[in-house]
Protein backbone atom coordinates (compact mmCIF):
# COMPACT_ATOMS: atom_id res chain seq x y z
CA UNK A 1 0.00 0.00 0.00
CA UNK A 2 1.02 3.34 -0.86
CA UNK A 3 2.31 5.62 1.87
CA UNK A 4 0.50 9.18 2.47
CA UNK A 5 3.56 11.83 1.12
CA UNK A 6 2.80 8.90 -2.30
CA UNK A 7 -0.90 9.47 -2.48
CA UNK A 8 0.16 13.41 -1.72
CA UNK A 9 2.78 13.46 -4.61
CA UNK A 10 0.43 11.73 -7.39
CA UNK A 11 -2.35 13.94 -6.27
CA UNK A 12 -0.27 16.87 -6.56
CA UNK A 13 1.03 15.46 -10.39
CA UNK A 14 -2.41 14.46 -11.35
CA UNK A 15 -2.71 18.54 -11.85
CA UNK A 16 0.62 18.62 -14.00
CA UNK A 17 -0.38 15.90 -16.27
CA UNK A 18 1.52 13.35 -14.15
CA UNK A 19 4.73 15.24 -13.53
CA UNK A 20 6.45 16.63 -10.06
CA UNK A 21 9.61 18.09 -9.41
CA UNK A 22 11.71 19.01 -5.70
CA UNK A 23 9.84 22.50 -5.45
CA UNK A 24 6.29 20.72 -5.27
CA UNK A 25 7.12 18.49 -2.68
CA UNK A 26 9.01 21.19 -0.73
CA UNK A 27 5.30 23.04 -1.11
CA UNK A 28 4.04 19.82 -0.14
CA UNK A 29 6.05 20.13 3.28
CA UNK A 30 7.53 16.81 2.20
CA UNK A 31 11.38 15.63 1.65
CA UNK A 32 12.03 16.52 -1.75
CA UNK A 33 14.76 13.36 -1.66
CA UNK A 34 12.09 11.07 -2.10
CA UNK A 35 11.90 11.41 -5.77
CA UNK A 36 15.20 10.24 -6.01
CA UNK A 37 14.58 7.24 -4.53
CA UNK A 38 11.17 6.64 -5.90
CA UNK A 39 13.31 6.57 -9.40
CA UNK A 40 15.86 4.59 -8.04
CA UNK A 41 13.14 1.90 -7.39
CA UNK A 42 11.67 2.40 -10.81
CA UNK A 43 8.34 3.98 -9.67
CA UNK A 44 8.40 7.14 -11.82
CA UNK A 45 10.41 8.53 -14.49
CA UNK A 46 13.13 11.26 -14.45
CA UNK A 47 12.51 13.52 -17.66
CA UNK A 48 14.66 16.54 -16.68
CA UNK A 49 16.61 17.94 -14.42
CA UNK A 50 14.27 17.87 -11.42
CA UNK A 51 11.74 16.91 -12.87
CA UNK A 52 9.91 13.51 -12.66
CA UNK A 53 6.97 11.65 -13.73
CA UNK A 54 4.47 9.58 -12.64
CA UNK A 55 3.76 6.25 -14.73
CA UNK A 56 0.14 5.45 -14.13
CA UNK A 57 -0.58 8.83 -14.90
CA UNK A 58 -1.23 8.68 -18.66
CA UNK A 59 0.58 10.78 -21.06
CA UNK A 60 -1.63 13.50 -22.54
CA UNK A 61 -1.05 15.58 -25.95
CA UNK A 62 0.18 18.45 -23.88
CA UNK A 63 2.65 16.69 -21.49
CA UNK A 64 5.59 18.85 -23.90
CA UNK A 65 3.73 22.06 -22.86
CA UNK A 66 3.79 21.27 -19.36
CA UNK A 67 7.46 20.01 -19.22
CA UNK A 68 8.36 23.53 -20.88
CA UNK A 69 6.79 25.33 -18.28
CA UNK A 70 8.47 23.39 -15.35
CA UNK A 71 11.79 23.17 -17.03
CA UNK A 72 12.90 26.79 -16.03
CA UNK A 73 12.02 25.61 -12.25
CA UNK A 74 8.38 26.13 -12.99
CA UNK A 75 9.44 30.10 -13.95
CA UNK A 76 7.97 29.23 -17.69
CA UNK A 77 4.76 30.58 -19.20
CA UNK A 78 3.78 29.20 -22.78
CA UNK A 79 3.91 32.24 -24.83
CA UNK A 80 4.38 33.63 -28.44
CA UNK A 81 3.47 31.31 -31.20
CA UNK A 82 2.41 28.61 -28.74
CA UNK A 83 0.24 30.62 -27.04
CA UNK A 84 -1.93 31.96 -29.74
CA UNK A 85 -1.74 27.95 -30.72
CA UNK A 86 -3.14 27.16 -27.78
CA UNK A 87 -5.83 29.58 -27.46
CA UNK A 88 -7.14 28.51 -31.14
CA UNK A 89 -7.04 32.34 -32.13
CA UNK A 90 -4.95 30.88 -35.29
CA UNK A 91 -3.62 28.26 -37.70
CA UNK A 92 -0.03 29.23 -37.03
CA UNK A 93 1.66 25.80 -36.20
CA UNK A 94 4.98 26.33 -34.48
CA UNK A 95 8.25 24.38 -35.03
CA UNK A 96 9.16 24.85 -31.05
CA UNK A 97 7.27 25.50 -27.87
CA UNK A 98 7.70 28.99 -26.81
CA UNK A 99 7.88 30.40 -23.05
CA UNK A 100 8.90 33.60 -21.70
CA UNK A 101 10.93 33.33 -18.64
CA UNK A 102 11.57 36.79 -16.33
CA UNK A 103 14.06 39.31 -17.60
CA UNK A 104 17.37 38.36 -15.74
CA UNK A 105 16.11 34.73 -15.46
CA UNK A 106 18.70 32.53 -17.31
CA UNK A 107 18.42 28.52 -16.75
CA UNK A 108 21.90 26.53 -16.38
CA UNK A 109 19.91 23.41 -16.51
CA UNK A 110 20.13 21.59 -20.29
CA UNK A 111 16.99 21.23 -22.23
CA UNK A 112 16.39 24.83 -23.31
CA UNK A 113 17.39 24.13 -26.99
CA UNK A 114 14.17 22.55 -27.56
CA UNK A 115 12.21 25.71 -26.97
CA UNK A 116 11.93 28.99 -28.06
CA UNK A 117 12.92 30.95 -25.10
CA UNK A 118 11.97 34.52 -24.47
CA UNK A 119 12.48 37.35 -21.46
CA UNK A 120 10.11 39.73 -20.87
CA UNK A 121 8.63 41.05 -16.91
CA UNK A 122 4.68 39.49 -17.58
CA UNK A 123 2.64 40.78 -15.10
CA UNK A 124 0.19 38.96 -13.54
CA UNK A 125 -2.97 39.70 -15.76
CA UNK A 126 -0.89 39.43 -18.57
CA UNK A 127 -1.05 35.65 -18.10
CA UNK A 128 -3.88 33.17 -17.40
CA UNK A 129 -4.44 29.37 -16.94
CA UNK A 130 -4.77 26.58 -19.55
CA UNK A 131 -5.08 23.20 -18.47
CA UNK A 132 -3.31 23.94 -15.47
CA UNK A 133 -0.43 25.57 -17.28
CA UNK A 134 0.59 29.53 -17.02
CA UNK A 135 0.42 30.79 -20.81
CA UNK A 136 -0.12 34.57 -21.39
CA UNK A 137 -3.70 36.08 -22.34
CA UNK A 138 -4.65 36.01 -25.60
CA UNK A 139 -4.01 39.62 -26.27
CA UNK A 140 -0.65 39.49 -24.72
CA UNK A 141 0.25 36.30 -27.21
CA UNK A 142 -1.00 38.64 -30.31
CA UNK A 143 1.15 41.48 -29.10
CA UNK A 144 4.16 39.29 -29.03
CA UNK A 145 3.41 37.28 -32.22
CA UNK A 146 3.67 41.24 -33.94
CA UNK A 147 6.62 41.94 -32.54
CA UNK A 148 8.31 38.97 -33.29
CA UNK A 149 7.57 38.96 -37.15
CA UNK A 150 4.20 36.12 -37.19
CA UNK A 151 2.96 36.66 -40.82
CA UNK A 152 0.41 39.56 -41.01
CA UNK A 153 -2.40 37.07 -42.20
CA UNK A 154 -2.22 34.69 -39.17
CA UNK A 155 -1.81 37.96 -37.24
CA UNK A 156 -4.91 39.15 -38.92
CA UNK A 157 -6.90 35.94 -38.10
CA UNK A 158 -5.69 35.91 -34.50
CA UNK A 159 -7.06 39.39 -33.94
CA UNK A 160 -10.56 38.51 -35.89
CA UNK A 161 -11.40 35.25 -33.74
CA UNK A 162 -10.09 37.25 -30.34
CA UNK A 163 -12.72 39.74 -31.20
CA UNK A 164 -15.58 37.60 -32.30
CA UNK A 165 -15.09 35.09 -29.39
CA UNK A 166 -13.98 38.04 -26.95
CA UNK A 167 -11.37 36.58 -26.06
CA UNK A 168 -9.41 40.26 -25.70
CA UNK A 169 -10.83 43.69 -24.65
CA UNK A 170 -11.97 45.74 -28.12
CA UNK A 171 -10.23 48.55 -26.85
CA UNK A 172 -6.51 46.38 -27.15
CA UNK A 173 -7.33 44.37 -30.70
CA UNK A 174 -7.95 47.91 -31.39
CA UNK A 175 -4.84 49.31 -30.87
CA UNK A 176 -3.25 45.89 -32.15
CA UNK A 177 -4.72 46.38 -35.37
CA UNK A 178 -3.82 50.29 -35.48
CA UNK A 179 0.29 48.29 -34.84
CA UNK A 180 -0.18 45.72 -37.43
CA UNK A 181 -1.95 48.44 -40.08
CA UNK A 182 1.65 50.44 -39.86
CA UNK A 183 3.23 47.23 -39.75
CA UNK A 184 1.45 46.29 -44.00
Amino acid sequence: MPGRVWEKAVDFAVEQNGFITFDDLRRLDEDPTVLRLWFQRGKIDRVGHGIYRFRQIPPTPLDAYMLATLWPAGRGVLSHHTALELHELCDINPSRIHITLPTGYRPRRRGGELYAVHHECLREDEVTWHEGMRIVTPSVAIRQALETGVPLHLLRQAMDISRRLGRAPRPVLDELAKRLSEKA
